[in-house]
């Protein structure tokens, strides 16, 4: 009884691409936790919609527009902020609203919500295999860019300062950051939606963050804790009936609650 689900081609893929999306999302999450760059990927998920609308528009494959749309607003995030003229924070807070009422207005205009809601957020159970290809590229993609600069990384996250003073581009790095959290979104949109992606990229790797400090480490359990967080909500919504996609962020919220409360008895143990 409990292994039947499993027999099923649909579940197979679901289980698949939620495992590829969580992982590549959790060990970049842990990233953006750490670099406190939380809210961005939020963000990116609203400016994906005027490229989502124009690509359906031109009949293109959704997952380019939604790609341009993302990668240019984390561009340009990055770029405005760049010397503190406009605050980081406020410049998240506005470009990605901007790109978000673009979409509407050309919703508006098309009179099309109902396929671009089901667009903008996904379907884990519907998942093709040609969207497992390009969410497989995707993740390749980003655990080899967090693989090749992984050093440099590591040490703009635990100091920024001196990392600059030894010469690394911590400009150049945060702006590839950005680049690979915009792809990452896309494939969450493209696959199960932009509030699976944003549970994704912070929930595992907030939990993993609350027990322990060692970025390798916190970087495996938060890929764990994804994987676990997709086999639970996948399976309770076979069972139940669930909406997947909020299924597996509430696995996701309950682990972040034990890993907070193992926490809790840790430091008041010692």
């Amino acid at each position: 009884m409990l292994l039947e689900p499993f027999h099923y081609p649909f579940i197979q893929r679901a289980l698949l691409v939620g495992c590829i999306i969580g992982v590549a999302a959790a060990c970049l999450g842990t990233i953006v936790v750490l670099r406190r760059m939380s809210l961005v990927g939020h963000a990116l998920s609203h400016s994906a919609l005027p490229g989502l609308v124009i690509a359906f528009l031109l009949g293109v494959p959704i997952f380019a527009g939604a790609m341009v749309a993302t990668v240019l607003t984390a561009l340009a995030i990055g770029f405005m902020a760049r010397d503190n003229e406009v605050y980081e924070d406020t410049a998240i807070g506005m470009i990605p609203t901007v790109m978000f009422a673009v979409g509407i207005l050309l919703m508006s205009l098309g009179k099309f919500y109902r396929d671009l809601f089901a667009m903008l957020f996904g379907n884990i159970l519907g998942v093709s295999p040609a969207d497992i290809v390009w969410i497989s590229l995707i993740a390749v993609l980003v655990l080899a860019g967090l693989v090749l600069f992984y050093k440099e990384i590591k040490l703009v996250c635990v100091d920024p300062d001196y990392a600059r003073t030894l010469g690394i581009p911590v400009r150049g790095l945060r702006y590839g950051l950005l680049v690979l959290l915009g792809l990452t979104v896309v494939a969450g949109i493209q696959a199960v939606g932009t509030v699976l992606t944003s549970a994704l990229l912070v929930l595992p790797a907030a939990a993993a963050r609350l027990l322990t400090d060692r970025l390798n480490v916190m970087m495996a359990l938060a890929s764990g804790f994804a994987m676990l967080a997709t086999l639970g909500g996948v399976l309770a919504s076979y069972y139940f009936g669930f909406s997947s996609g909020a299924a597996i962020v509430l696995f996701s919220a309950l682990i972040f609650a034990c890993a907070w409360g193992i926490g809790r008895l840790r430091r008041q143990r010692g």
